[in-house]
């Protein structure tokens, strides 16, 4: 083998056992977090006594059980999730667009997904006597059609990138107009649940939201995994993509639509919450490159981190109460989105 090729080798391997050391100390991280989450609150546990618990089950005999199962784990859990589904969405729109700073909130996907939602709680639709159902339902269905919406009219003027962040600014505008319209129709106590929505509150989690948001994550990266090496080709350019035999067209309609039901998933059960799909993916690729092997599982964990560390902000906040998640991830999310545009701008 000639001594250049080992030299590229050697490069590459210390190059992936770089990444791996980051991938390793950022899901200890998460892990680290997702304990204290559980431990903050009304009446604090230390670590010992979270473990010692979550060791034990549910059927434990400790003063905490109750507290830690049927409370504390399952908004963790759903924390953690929808932190997820976030993450990978915004790094893969992020991709399919070629553009830094587009998000599905920036995009205009989440309002939609939201607005889909403030329809079911206004009308008070439920399907087999469960309004959850309903609200994801319709969540997924505004989703969708806002991505769709969004594909086909970039795709009307070649899939530029000022195409898509103009197109995604119409959808975001017209989505909270209308729900802003449904939240004055309505009586003064739908409209506070409307609002409530708005700000993402993980005090609406229990085992359901853990569960649909859980297998809607595990579906959504497993299926993205599938296409990690037509992603990554796709990031460095459309025509070297399309040389390289990536069907873009296709590929760019198939993670639009899967990115839209991680979305609905998100949304559905604690409402909006923002930036954390613009923010995760950033540091993900300031870290590790633009291998999505590595990149989209790392802005799936960042963006449960993120989400994590806002809940543990919250609570300490709030002595005693939960402030909702989604102000605490605007107040981190403004200055960031600033500073990219400044960026960008130079």
């Amino acid at each position: 083998m000639r001594k250049d090729t080992k030299q590229s080798l050697t490069i590459y391997e210390r190059i992936n056992r770089r990444r791996w050391i980051i991938a390793l100390t950022i899901i200890a991280a998460m892990a680290c977090a997702a304990i204290i989450d559980i431990g903050v609150g009304s009446s604090k546990m230390e670590a010992s006594s979270v473990l010692e618990v979550l060791w034990d089950g549910p059927d434990g005999d400790t003063p905490n059980t109750m507290i830690i199962w049927a409370i504390r784990l399952p908004m963790m859990l759903t924390c953690l999730f929808v932190g997820l589904c976030l993450g990978v969405s915004g790094l893969q729109v992020q991709t399919i667009t070629n553009n830094p700073l587009a998000s599905p909130y920036t995009l205009g996907i989440t309002a939609s997904a939201s607005f889909g939602a403030a329809i079911s709680i206004t009308f008070g639709l439920s399907i087999g006597g469960y309004v959850w159902i309903g609200t994801a339902i319709l969540a997924l269905l505004f989703s969708l059609g806002a991505s769709l919406g969004i594909f086909f009219l970039g795709n009307m003027r070649g899939m530029s990138a000022n195409t898509l962040v103009f197109a995604g600014i119409i959808m975001n505008f017209f989505f909270s107009a209308l729900q802003q319209y449904l939240q004055y129709m309505a009586s003064a106590e739908v409209a506070q649940v409307i609002s409530s929505w708005t700000f993402g509150n993980l005090s609406r989690s229990n085992w359901t939201s853990v569960t649909v948001v859980g297998i809607l994550a595990v579906i959504g990266v497993l299926l993205l995994a599938q296409w990690s090496w037509k992603l990554t080709a796709l990031t460095m350019g459309e025509e070297r993509a399309i040389s390289l035999g990536v069907d873009v067209e296709r590929l760019r309609l198939q993670v639009f639509v899967v990115s839209a039901v991680l979305i609905a998933g998100a949304v559905g059960f604690i409402g909006t919450v923002a930036f954390v799909g613009l923010v995760a993916p950033h540091c993900a690729k300031l870290l590790l490159g633009e291998d999505q092997r590595f990149l989209l599982p790392v802005s799936g964990i960042l963006g449960s981190l993120l989400m994590l560390t806002s809940s543990i902000i919250s609570k300490l906040l709030s002595h005693g109460s939960m402030l909702p998640v989604g102000i605490i991830t605007s107040i981190v999310g403004v200055p960031f989105l600033f500073v990219l545009l400044m960026k960008s701008r130079r």
